[in-house]
């Protein structure tokens, strides 16, 4: 016990709230003795514990502290149960009620033999009991018993002895149960690959407490598989190139204790880890198995669902659903819809992609209906009654989710809703869905962890519609799916290119496709009727962009306002931006509103917040902003604790303040978090101080959330250096893997690699809609070219038809290795595949004639 550490010891009176998944209790404790001075016979105890009961005595180990609503509450860190300290106690003790079938004579037998430390030793080695206690059905009653009673407790008091916080032992303690500390002892390091939220530094902490050396073969498996992580999950690639793994494993290894690591030993780290099935090295890149695994089988799984039975359409029938879509959504198909319509009928799997205003979600609507009227669904979803809808639409965040549902007047909902995910994904068993059409909206956002899951629930019986903007920002979790999946030219593709939603007041969708080009018009900082520019320095912007907020709420919901930010810190980092924004748009009106604070949040009824995780079963996932409807304070609870009461579009949840973690402040959030959402008024503030931010994709996000006004704020060099700043292709391997396990599917040039690392790639190899191509982009080995699978994929761009149906006219096939471009570039050169002497038969070399 450290000095500031106060003791107390009591008998718990009541227990006035437990959270299950933390075990942090509030509980009132009738005071025996305390090192502290204290006048109530009773005091409030708050703290994580194990299998605590009422009426029964426990030390705590802690601080009294002031809470400012509650007033003077103990705080304990660590406590246990007060055992008996007599012999005669012990033997009260193990003769009570609690154990069934041992008297008092089989008590004071153990007691004499093992003496007031019968029970520790019992824990320690059960054996000990055998000549006590001859019937072994006793023995295992009174065993089970203390473990049950003190084994919870014995691990949550080792896990708080170890620095572990709340959270973080019932965390350990629920993966691990009784065996934690065993566990921990054997390798602290496993904690890195089993608990979220536990690095090599915190586990090495632990280690080194154990005395394990610094060149100990688990310690440097630790640092690998933590650096492995940190390059993948955190940064979002699939695999790491060996070297910097190495390099980097190494700088956190001896940073941690300052001992100099050979090369080689982190090396045979490597080994022992692929040896062990926990990563896998394949020649110069190492993967985490699960990301190994993961994009192997979402190959594996396209292709299964590329190879099932497809339905032939014909060409009449096609027509005519064509035909009925238009009328039923009433809107005339140009040419580049239609292809993309009828493409997307003829695929099991197909892949849409463009830009803000190029009609995607015409065409959505358009499958939507062509599909029910191909196989005559009615798209009443109340006449189905208790039979399966067999039409799904989804997206991985509630508000993408939201609008494909408003767009379509059809139900959707979140990809983990539609699969009954739990929180973490990674270990899941998904359910099957039923046959019928399945569209995934804003699938530049969904990570190789959640495609896998989605696709390990589907069936061939299943037409998959893949729908997203290829450039937009990639899943924050690692991978960058839906690029990839463009990229590899196995599966049926469109661009839409053409823009249809602009008109004579509208400047955004025309600046976010310039943004895309990598420029930004010369008139971008002169205000437009939709859009502006103000020039401000950093140490002015958030004053600036209060104002801009004030002004914009006197005109819009403050729902609609939404100022999105780079960075949490910083001068206009979203940290500091959010109390300052709440002040102007949701201020105390007066002395009677109600207001909690949450360490350095204050929440209002009427703030909006964010929530920041995964909730399956109250159907809301991060992403997702609310309203708070209502406060209600814990001397009204039952669970004696504040509660917040919050609408997630329809969706009333209360939430716990032990829950409040799982939220924040949503009046300026990060452009990631707001990807898949729309607002009337976006407020885009940008700095230098964001250098390492910004990328063209982050600023075409950004624009691209603004649905009737924009507003740019700050240095314009930055929006400048956004614009010409390309983000780096993740380190991915899907598309390797697709093209493997789909093969002479695409014509790519053999010479070249597959686009799988982050040098600079061929454009996406998808059929796009509007103009006719030009020469160079129809060169038979240019990835850009290439629209399909094959002859049964769709049009190449600029062609007008779509995929062959049934009692249509084939497609012209060609005489195999006949190029239809005789045009000589380097890239045929390095394939061998045009004579170098091509169009120079017949002509010698003649002497050079003297001058």
């Amino acid at each position: 016990m450290t000095e500031d550490e106060a003791t107390l010891s009591g008998r718990v009176k009541s227990i006035y709230f437990e959270n299950a998944a933390n075990f942090f209790k509030i509980m009132e404790v009738a005071v025996g003795t305390a090192s502290f001075t204290w006048a109530e016979p009773t005091i409030v105890v708050t703290g994580s514990f194990g299998d605590i009961k009422e009426d029964e005595a426990y030390t705590f180990t802690g601080k009294l502290v002031n809470h400012p609503k509650y007033g003077p509450q103990f705080a304990a860190d660590n406590y246990h149960a007060d055992r008996p300290t007599s012999k005669q106690g012990l033997v009260n003790y193990l003769s009570s009620d609690k154990f069934p079938g041992i008297g008092t004579k089989t008590a004071e037998r153990i007691v004499e033999a093992l003496g007031v430390t019968a029970i520790d030793q019992i824990m320690k080695d059960p054996a000990v009991l055998v000549p006590l206690v001859p019937k072994a059905d006793r023995r295992k009653t009174l065993i089970d018993t203390l473990q049950a009673n003190l084994g919870m407790e014995q691990v949550i008091i080792g896990l708080n002895d170890f620095g572990f916080t709340s959270n973080m032992a019932a965390k350990i303690y629920q993966t691990y149960d009784t065996d934690a500390l065993e566990v921990i002892k054997e390798n602290p390091y496993q904690l890195i690959a089993d608990i979220e939220g536990i690095g090599f530094k915190r586990a090495d902490a632990i280690a080194a407490r154990l005395d394990i050396a610094p060149d100990d073969p688990t310690r440097l498996q630790g640092a690998v598989f933590d650096t492995l992580s940190s390059l993948t999950d955190g940064e979002g690639d699939t695999y790491v190139a060996l070297k910097p793994l190495l390099d980097q494993s190494i700088g956190l290894l001896e940073s941690a204790r300052n001992v100099e690591i050979a090369p080689k030993a982190v090396a045979d780290a490597v080994l022992a880890l692929a040896n062990a099935n926990k990563v896998v090295a394949d020649g110069d890149k190492v993967y985490p198995k699960r990301l190994f695994d993961a994009e192997w089988e979402i190959a594996t799984r396209l292709r299964q669902m590329t190879e099932g039975d497809t339905k032939k359409v014909k060409a009449a029938s096609l027509k005519k659903a064509l035909r009925a879509a238009a009328k039923a959504s009433g809107v005339t198909y140009d040419e580049s819809q239609e292809t993309a319509i009828k493409s997307a009928m003829a695929a099991p799997v197909f892949l849409l992609t463009g830009g803000p205003g190029t009609g995607k979600t015409t065409v959505i609507n358009g499958i939507v209906h062509t599909y029910a009227a191909l196989n005559d669904l009615s798209l009443d979803v109340n006449s189905y009654q208790d039979e399966t809808f067999p039409i799904m639409l989804a997206a991985p965040t509630g508000r993408a989710a939201k609008r494909i549902a408003e767009t379509t007047n059809l139900p959707a909902g979140t990809i983990h809703r539609l699969l009954g995910l739990a929180v973490d994904s990674t270990q899941y068993e998904p359910k099957d869905l039923p046959d019928g059409l399945l569209i995934i909206d804003e699938m530049s956002m969904v990570d190789t962890y959640l495609f896998r899951t989605l696709l390990a629930a589907i069936h061939p019986g299943i037409k998959l519609i893949l729908v997203g903007d290829k450039d937009q920002l990639p899943s924050v979790g690692p991978g960058q799916v839906f690029a990839d999946l463009l990229r590899a030219g196995v599966l049926p593709a469109m661009e839409l290119t053409h823009i249809h939603r602009q008109d004579a007041t509208s400047s955004i969708i025309t600046f976010a496709h310039a943004i895309n080009e990598g420029k930004l018009p010369a008139d971008w900082q002169r205000p437009a009727a939709d859009r502006s520019f103000i020039l401000c320095p950093p140490n002015q912007l958030p004053k600036a962009v209060g104002q801009v907020v004030a002004k914009a709420g006197g005109k819009f919901d403050h729902t609609g306002i939404q100022v999105l930010a780079p960075m949490y810190r910083g001068v206009a980092g979203i940290d500091e931006l959010n109390p300052m924004i709440q002040e102007i748009l949701n201020p105390l009106r007066d002395a009677r509103a109600k207001e909690v604070v949450f360490g350095n949040v204050r929440y209002r009824i009427g703030d909006k917040v964010l929530q920041l995780v995964n909730d399956p079963e109250n159907n809301v996932f991060n992403g997702e902003i609310g309203i708070i409807q209502g406060i209600m304070e814990g001397k009204y609870t039952d669970s004696k604790t504040d509660e917040l009461t919050i609408d997630f579009d329809g969706n009333e949840l209360q939430y716990k303040r032990s829950d409040w973690t799982k939220i924040t402040l949503a009046y300026a959030t990060s452009i990631h978090k707001a990807q898949g959402s729309e607002f009337d008024v976006v407020v885009l503030p940008l700095t230098l101080q964001s250098r390492r931010m910004l990328r063209r994709n982050l600023l075409y996000t950004a624009v691209t959330r603004a649905r009737n006004f924009l507003i740019l704020m700050g240095d314009p060099r930055a929006f400048e250096l956004a614009v010409q700043e390309v983000a780096d292709n993740r380190h991915t391997s899907l598309i390797a893997r697709l093209q493997e396990t789909m093969p002479g599917r695409v014509a790519v040039d053999k010479a070249k690699p597959a686009p799988d690392n982050k040098e600079e790639t061929h454009d996406e190899p998808v059929a796009k809609s509007g103009a006719a191509p030009s020469a160079d982009s129809a060169r038979p080995h240019d990835e850009a070219t290439i629209a399909g699978p094959d002859a049964a994929g769709p049009a190449t761009a600029g062609a007008t038809d779509p995929a062959p149906v049934a009692d249509s006219e084939p497609a012209p096939v060609e005489d195999e290795g006949m190029p239809t471009d005789w045009r000589l570039t380097p890239d045929l050169v390095r394939a061998q595949s045009i004579d170098p002497m091509i169009g120079m038969q017949g002509i010698r070399p003649e002497k050079e004639s003297e001058s």
